[in-house]
């Protein structure tokens, strides 16, 4: 399988889709879409030339970045996609100066940010009936 990359200064038709899909069709959120798409940059991730996942992080702000709506199509999970999404949006954070990243994550997918360096702090919160985490990592 090839990978390729594109970042996007605009939510595109591609990342809008695959979020549908995950956080809408799969999970049931309703209040997916926000004004804040309009401040970030997307990452879309295409495998052998499908839009396969997707993630969005927000310009640096005291050299913190934030990253989120990290979503991956049911037909390339389990292919490391968010994984190599996650690592692109650091890459990203990086260039543009940050030294440090935050992430609200979904309390059932905690262990794959641990996997990949996060550290889980504070307490517990509902976004949407489903239960968050806040985590960081120092880059």
């Amino acid at each position: 399988m090839t990978f390729e990359h594109k970042f996007y200064k605009e939510l595109p038709d591609e990342a809008k889709a695959i979020r549908t899909e995950v956080f809408i069709e799969e999970q049931g959120f309703k209040n997916e879409f926000d004004d804040d798409d309009s401040r970030c940059i997307h990452a879309v991730i295409f495998a052998n030339g499908t839009a396969a996942a997707t993630g969005r992080i927000f310009p640096p702000e005291n050299g913190v970045c934030i990253i989120g709506r990290i979503a991956v199509r049911k037909a390339f999970r389990g292919k490391d996609i968010g994984g190599k999404t996650v690592l692109l949006l650091e890459e990203k954070a990086r260039e543009l100066g940050a030294e440090k990243i935050a992430l609200s994550a979904q309390c059932r997918v905690s262990v794959f940010y641990e996997k990949l360096g996060y550290s889980a702090s504070g307490e517990i919160y509902s976004d949407e009936f489903c239960p968050h985490i806040h985590m960081e990592k120092t880059l």
